[in-house]
C-alpha cells in the first residue's frame, strides 16, 4: 500500500506575537497541516528553517534585524525543498518583486480570509507558484511603478535564447497574467499541454515556479511593461 503522506510543515514568521499565536492556531487546527515553529526576527527564521525542515515559511518582510526578504534568500538558497510564502500588507507591496526574485513561491496580504490562506499553503508545498491571475497583474504593475528604466526596458537574456517559439508564446502569456486555462485558449491547445510548456520553462531557466517565470520574462526583455495586460 502507498504511504500516507504526513501533514504540511509550517513555520511561522512574524514579529507580532499575537499574530504568530493566531496563525498556529489557524494551521494546528487545520487536518493535513502541522505547525513546526515561530520565528519573530529573520534570523531566527532562518535558523528554524534549516532546523525543522518546514514544507512552508509564512513569511513576513518587515521583522528586526535581517528582514523578510533577506531571510527569504537565506532560506531560498540552502534548500529547494523549502518553499516560502510572503505575507505582506498593502502598503508594503513595493517588496512583493523583490520577495519572488529571492526565492519566494507567492505572496497574499495579511487580511486573506483564512480559508484562502489555508489553500495557499497547500498550493506552495505543491511546488506551484501562487500566482492567479489577478495577482500576477497586481505584480505586473508594481513592476512598472518601481522598477528603474534601466530595468523595465527591452533587455536580452542569454538564458531565454534556448527556449523554442512555442515557449516563448507560452512565457509571453504568463508574465501577462493569463491563467492555464485563458493561455490554453489562446493557443488552441489543451491545458494539459500548456502544463508541459511551463513545466519545461521551469526547468529551462532554473525558476523555482511560476512566479519566477514571470521575473523571467521582464528581466529577459520577452515582455516589457508598457505590454502588460489590462
Amino acid at each position: 500500500m502507498p504511504e500516507t503522506p504526513g501533514p504540511i510543515r509550517v513555520l511561522l514568521a512574524d514579529d507580532q506575537d499575537l499574530l504568530r499565536g493566531s496563525l498556529r492556531l489557524l494551521v494546528d487546527s487545520t487536518p493535513g497541516l502541522v505547525a513546526v515553529g515561530e520565528a519573530g526576527t529573520g534570523t531566527e527564521a532562518v535558523e528554524l528553517a534549516r532546523r525543522r525542515c518546514p514544507d512552508v515559511v509564512l513569511m513576513d518582510v518587515r521583522m528586526p534585524g535581517l528582514d523578510g526578504i533577506e531571510a527569504t534568500r537565506r532560506i531560498c538558497a540552502e534548500s529547494t525543498a523549502v518553499k516560502v510564502l510572503i505575507l505582506t500588507t498593502f502598503d508594503l507591496d513595493e517588496y512583493v518583486y523583490a520577495g519572488l526574485r529571492a526565492g519566494a513561491g507567492g505572496f497574499l496580504l495579511k487580511n486573506t480570509p483564512p480559508a484562502d490562506l489555508l489553500a495557499a499553503i497547500r498550493v506552495i508545498a505543491a511546488g506551484e507558484g501562487l500566482l492567479a491571475p489577478s495577482v500576477t497583474r497586481r505584480l505586473i504593475a508594481e513592476f512598472a511603478r518601481t522598477t528603474p528604466a534601466t530595468l523595465a526596458g527591452p533587455r536580452r537574456d542569454a538564458s531565454l535564447d534556448g527556449l523554442t517559439g512555442r515557449e516563448r508564446e507560452v512565457l509571453t502569456l504568463v508574465a501577462r497574467g493569463l491563467s492555464n486555462q485563458e493561455i490554453a485558449a489562446a493557443l488552441h491547445v489543451s491545458t494539459a499541454t500548456v502544463k508541459t510548456h511551463i513545466g519545461h520553462l521551469i526547468a529551462k531557466l532554473g525558476a523555482r515556479d511560476r512566479a519566477q517565470l514571470v521575473i523571467a520574462a521582464y528581466e529577459g526583455g520577452l515582455v516589457s511593461v508598457t505590454s502588460r495586460r489590462p
